[in-house]
């Protein structure tokens, strides 16, 4: 399908990209969250889930993603295992989400996080949620209750944050305080606005 009206929103763990989302759903953009869909495609399909990685990582007939997780940021080849399942019923989920913001003929926000790693989106526009790569562990430490070996794998399992700035067609600094970050949110809106002459945010 065509996401003409699309704007990718990336970035990477822990880089701030729920908060954006938050702040652009206050201006009224609709926003298609990947992560979200990941997590509806894995209480749907825990079967799956378990033949390809065995019953303990299933508890009380759901997966357990935190325990899950760990096996999959640890290990590439169980990570390419969850991929090669998810993946394609992601994308199928965030197709007809979109096709529905299409017929509205407005921009809005598709939050895929692996925008960059894995190109399986045809969409032009993409805005980058950065930070430093500190504050993204130290953010990520704090959110997860990880230790930093397991916090730094979950980063390395990224595409450098630095090496996704040259590649976005614009970049939201989260470097700072939420002040900050609302600032940068309402130049990105601002920018927006430029391109859709009739956008009413």
């Amino acid at each position: 399908m065509s996401f003409t009206n699309a704007i990718a929103l990336t970035g990477g763990i822990a880089t701030g990209k729920s908060s954006v989302c938050s702040l652009l759903s206050m201006y009224g953009f609709q926003i298609i969250d990947a992560d979200k869909v990941a997590h509806q495609m894995l209480s749907l399909h825990v079967g799956k889930v378990e033949k390809i990685f065995g019953s303990k990582y299933i508890d009380n007939g759901q997966v357990n993603r935190k325990k899950l997780g760990s096996l999959i940021f640890a290990n590439a080849t169980e990570r390419l295992k969850l991929e090669a399942l998810l993946h394609p019923l992601i994308k199928e989920q965030i197709e007809k989400e979109a096709a529905f913001c299409e017929n509205k003929n407005v921009p809005y926000i598709v939050d895929i996080p692996l925008f960059f790693e894995n190109r399986n989106y045809t969409v032009d526009e993409v805005v980058l949620v950065y930070c430093d790569q500190e504050k993204q562990l130290k953010r990520l430490i704090e959110r997860e209750g990880l230790s930093q070996i397991e916090a730094q794998n979950r980063i390395n399992s990224q595409m450098n944050i630095d090496d996704k700035k040259p590649l976005a067609s614009f970049v939201i600094d989260n470097t700072k305080d939420l002040r900050h970050l609302q600032s940068e949110v309402e130049r990105f809106v601002e920018y927006i606005r430029k391109k859709y002459k009739d956008l009413r945010v």
